[in-house]
């Protein structure tokens, strides 16, 4: 990945909420990443427990969640995405969470951080693994999009820069075997998922 930082990790909150809506609007609902939560999906009990971390307005992620039976808990440290979301499903478990400070006091059977770890800094997603991995069930899975080496790369949302970040696979993969999970994936800007880059692991039992 570059070094071509624009964005301020610490502004990444405050662009989501002033942008949710128009974020909400233009988010793709092709629906390119069904082959990865398919096969996320396929892997956990029926009707098992799923947290979407970084959920943002709930489409279309958690809403393939919700359909397919499983019992989701949407967690976002934007407000404004979770309004959206929670006005979709009055009923749903939305939750304010910051992924860097996780601390839920329960375990899933699955967690999908799609498109949220990558706006972690490096040292965050250090820190961050370890907290995921102790919200998982043994034998949980957990599905996360990141860069496809190391560095650090701005984006975009609704016209303002946005930062993002990625260690590199091996550095993945020794964090993850520290926190007791067992890397299962891993496939670099995947061209069958809009050039994603795309991590699965396994919880030890």
């Amino acid at each position: 990945m570059m070094q071509n930082i624009d964005a301020a990790p610490e502004a990444t909150r405050e662009i989501y909420d002033r942008h949710a809506e128009a974020y909400d609007r233009d988010r793709s609902r092709a629906f390119f990443e069904a082959r990865w939560l398919t096969r996320f999906c396929d892997a956990l009990p029926r009707g098992g427990r799923v947290l979407d971390l970084g959920c943002g307005a709930g489409e279309p992620i958690a809403a393939w969640l919700i359909a397919e039976g499983f019992r989701l808990t949407g967690a976002d440290f934007s407000e404004g995405m979770l309004t959206i979301a929670r006005n979709r499903w009055p009923d749903g478990d939305w939750r304010v969470a910051d992924m860097r400070h996780l601390d839920l006091h329960e375990t899933f059977n699955g967690i999908v951080a799609w498109n949220s770890f990558f706006h972690l800094t490096p040292d965050e997603q250090r820190d961050a693994l370890p907290r995921l991995a102790a919200h998982l069930e043994p034998g949980g899975r957990l599905l996360v999009t990141i860069g496809p080496e190391a560095g650090e790369v701005t984006g975009q949302v609704g016209g303002e820069p946005i930062y993002h970040a990625s260690l590199s696979p091996a550095e993945y993969a020794a964090l993850l075997e520290a926190a007791g999970l067992r890397l299962t994936a891993f496939l670099a800007e995947d061209p069958g998922c809009q050039g994603h880059t795309i991590m699965m692991a396994v919880k030890d039992v």
